[in-house]
């Protein structure tokens, strides 16, 4: 074998696996877990706020009662059990028999990671086009670029996803004769935004997908955490064709588990057990059992208050410090629920390249660039308030502020060249005082 590759089986890869990248985010965790360094990077739970002593008895009576079954293999699509508290779950959201929810059509999985790869296998060809929020999740990207698909970002501004814009992209593609093949969208607390699609753009979206005839992929995992009354009733609560709705226990019991869920058509239901069994064989029958235990015998509402009341304290303690702290120029989203704050730079910043300055300055937050398929967003930030208690978020947002100060000033004497600036999804975001700039859909 001849080359200067470091890697002797580069010529014995699939294909697919071109479009393989390390994650943003991971690559941080190393860095991110040192005591000294505040990290307001990944999108941890705060797991601490757990009652972790009744959820230890809790297991540890599962072991004892319900090993023997608990223990051994199960079936691909999940335990019937866990499919009806899912079902119970839902039904909070709107998503109850009335709009076609069943435990029949109920595939678990393992997390909701999983989830999105199944889509993907059934549904992406090498080539095929996935319309996706700019920015988007970044393990989303992954699975769609794994496999081979192309993603391209609708603009969003603070109300969400933008009707007009998506419309206009569906035209383009279908102008170029680019086949799309669904629309991947985090509608409520988007991960990375923090925006939520409004009641209206949530119908002005449906509308559009339904004349396209095209299928949408709607990814929840983040509603039950609302800080300012109930979100709005999810896209599969309207509309029961033609959507694919995936949900997670992740953000509001426990990530380490590795339960999650599809509620699909009938037919497709079908073949993602068929995915999903080639893929794993069954999901873990402990870890679905203890999702089950606890969503039974346990007080799981009233944890969801506990998160909500916990993370709303630290929201808007990162808000306030942005507030007070941040260089002028500096924008961001304001959150009413869910885990993350996007953040706009000053033009002429960037965030990969800062990077190394902030964690030398003990502080961790991932550039936006993790979370565009091209490689843009060089000019924002995701920040985390989840997991660092408020007196942490303060100080970590006083480090970061001060990187960012140090680079302004560089550059004030030395200059540098134009960076590309883009507000929080393509938009400017939510400025200190809570002005609102105009949408740019340039």
């Amino acid at each position: 074998m001849t080359g200067t590759t470091l890697d002797d089986y580069t010529d014995r890869y699939a294909s697919r696996t071109r479009g393989m990248t390390a994650s943003e985010i991971r690559a941080l965790f190393a860095v991110a877990s040192r005591p000294e360094v505040v990290s307001l990077a990944g999108g941890s739970p705060y797991i601490a706020a757990l009652p972790l002593d009744a959820v230890g008895d809790m297991m540890s009576r599962l072991t004892v009662e319900h090993g023997t079954s608990a223990l051994q293999y199960g079936i691909g699509q999940g335990t019937p059990e866990l499919r009806e508290r899912i079902c119970e779950v839902m039904a909070l959201s709107g998503i109850d028999a009335s709009a076609g929810a069943s435990p029949d059509d109920v595939v678990v999985t393992v997390g909701g990671q999983q989830a999105l790869d199944l889509i993907a296998r059934l549904f992406l060809d090498p080539g095929d086009v996935v319309l996706a929020e700019g920015p988007t999740y970044v393990g989303a990207l992954g699975v769609f670029q794994a496999a081979q698909a192309q993603v391209v970002h609708v603009p969003m501004d603070d109300r969400g996803l933008d009707p007009v814009a998506l419309q206009a992209a569906l035209d383009d593609c279908a102008r170029r004769g680019r086949r799309v093949k669904f629309l991947y969208t985090i509608p409520t607390f988007q991960n990375p935004a923090g925006v939520t699609l409004t009641d209206e753009r949530r119908d002005q979206i449906l509308a559009v997908c339904e004349r396209a005839g095209l299928l949408i992929v709607e990814d929840d995992p983040y509603s039950q955490l609302s800080f300012e009354g109930e979100a709005p009733r999810p896209l599969r609560a309207r509309r029961r064709d033609g959507i694919l709705y995936v949900g997670t226990f992740s953000k509001t019991f426990a990530p380490g588990l590795r339960v999650g869920w599809i509620l699909a058509p009938h037919a497709v239901r079908d073949k993602l057990v068929i995915a999903s069994e080639a893929n794993i064989l069954c999901p873990s029958g402990f870890a679905q059992h203890a999702v089950n235990q606890y969503l039974t015998t346990m007080p799981w509402r009233e944890q969801i208050k506990t998160y909500r009341e916990l993370y709303r304290e630290r929201r808007d303690a990162l808000l306030d410090a942005l507030r007070d702290l941040m260089p002028a120029g500096t924008t961001w989203t304001r959150p009413s629920g869910g885990l993350f704050v996007w953040m706009n730079l000053p033009p002429g910043l960037d965030s990969k390249a800062m990077m190394p300055r902030a964690i030398a300055a003990r502080v961790a937050y991932v550039p936006g660039t993790g979370f565009y398929a091209d490689g843009t967003g060089a000019g924002n930030i995701r920040l985390n308030f989840s997991f660092p208690p408020p007196e942490r978020i303060r100080e970590g947002v006083r480090r970061l502020a001060g990187v960012m100060e140090q680079e302004l000033a560089t550059r004030a004497v030395f200059g540098s060249p134009a960076q590309p600036f883009a507000g929080p999804t393509g938009q400017a975001g939510v400025r200190p005082g809570g002005d609102v700039p105009g949408p740019d859909l340039a």
